[in-house]
């Protein structure tokens, strides 16, 4: 079984990429899915968080306020730390579980770990064949964030900032799928490595 690790930085488009690795037929294993599913109401990491950043961070149902949550970290490096610290340990064990899950069911699969903080969590010294990077100047990255969640440049800027620099990720990363051009290159891209992957 082939296994490797793909990132990239806030809407730089790693999400399409991974889509586009899953309709080649690769195994996905989805940190971010992972993580929402782990701070669900009543599970372990939930009170963690719930303890720390106080109720204010929940909805009427007791869910946590995403959104809320996310200005609060993104503007205050302590805090991201220990969200991180009580969020990672729970993403990793379930990650764990689905990648044996994929051992016994989906021998010789090409397995993709898709994980916004790869590096940063020092994943990427692990199992892993290979660590793809979706990757688009930080310019454009920029201008992307703002248009897709609608927030000032300041806020975009400061979630942009909170993360590894794009460009710093580059020299972790064996391969480099470019998004700053049409969709149709970047599919066209992602299909050679996923066969590149696969040989």
């Amino acid at each position: 079984m082939i296994v490797a690790g793909l990132t990239g930085g806030i809407a730089t488009g790693k999400s399409t990429v991974s889509k586009m690795f899953r309709d080649e037929g690769a195994v996905i294993i989805d940190a971010d899915k992972i993580a929402h599913n782990v701070v669900k109401k009543g599970e372990p990491a939930w009170q963690q968080i719930r303890d720390y950043f106080g109720n204010e961070i929940l909805l009427p149902n007791e869910e946590i306020n995403r959104a809320y949550l996310g200005d609060i970290v993104f503007n205050d490096v302590a805090k991201k730390k220990v969200l991180n610290e009580i969020v990672h340990p729970f993403v990793l064990e379930k990650m764990a579980e689905e990648l044996k899950q994929a051992e016994e069911t989906r021998r010789g699969s090409t397995v993709i770990l898709d994980v916004p903080l790869l590096i940063e969590s020092g994943m990427h010294k692990g199992i892993m064949s290979d660590v793809i990077l979706v990757y688009i100047p930080e310019r454009l990255q920029l201008e992307r964030l703002i248009a897709r969640d609608n927030i000032s440049v300041a806020d975009a800027t400061a979630r942009i900032k909170s993360q590894m620099p794009i460009d710093e990720k580059k020299n972790y990363a064996g391969i480099v799928i470019d998004n700053s051009k049409s969709i149709d290159e970047t599919r066209k891209r992602t299909i050679e490595v996923f066969r590149t992957l696969t040989k």
